[in-house]
């Protein structure tokens, strides 16, 4: 599975060739730095790296008097990580929203069929995750353990829910296009 700044530029680049200044020019327009901290620094260098595995290719274009520019597109290999990776991040739920979230964000890869199809899985992996959660709280449990615990474990059902309304919701919207 790739990382989330990996997967964040791919699907960038899936949506059509960027190069590096375009990409950070797309993360500011989408207001990423508000859920996701991802400095430009570490946009040119995920672009390095994604090169040498050969999941994108740069190609070096020539605008007027500027310096060169490299435009970036995925490679075959690049756009099977990329689908895989968002596959992976919408079948899983993890503490860490922004993993799901980057997914969400590029959910238009996928045909509208497959689409709800991934998201109804979603919705019942979320569910049985909270139902394993919910089987440990009850009022013996909660005495043998500190506040602090019980109250950390609630907490996550409260995640858990926040994530089945949003995956919910995104179900909706999907299916109303």
């Amino acid at each position: 599975m790739l990382s989330k700044p990996a997967t964040m530029l791919l699907g960038l680049i899936y949506e059509k060739p960027l190069n590096a200044y375009e990409i950070i020019k797309h993360l500011n327009y989408m207001n990423v730095k508000w859920w996701f901290s991802i400095a430009d620094s570490t946009v040119y260098s995920t672009l390095k790296t994604l090169e040498k595995k050969g999941y994108i290719i740069g190609t070096a274009e020539k605008v007027g008097n500027m310096p060169d520019r490299t435009v970036y597109c995925l490679s075959d290999t690049g756009r099977d990580k990329f689908i895989d990776t968002l596959k992976a991040s919408i079948l899983q739920f993890n503490y860490d929203t922004n993993i799901f979230t980057i997914a969400a964000f590029f959910l238009n890869t996928f045909v509208p069929d497959e689409q709800h199809e991934l998201l109804k899985k979603r919705l019942e992996i979320l569910r049985n995750y909270r139902t394993g959660i919910e089987k440990q709280v009850n009022p013996l449990w909660e005495n043998e353990v500190s506040t602090i615990h019980a109250a950390n474990v609630k907490r996550m059902i409260g995640l858990v829910d926040a994530e089945i309304t949003g995956t919910k919701r995104l179900l909706t919207d999907c299916s109303d296009k």
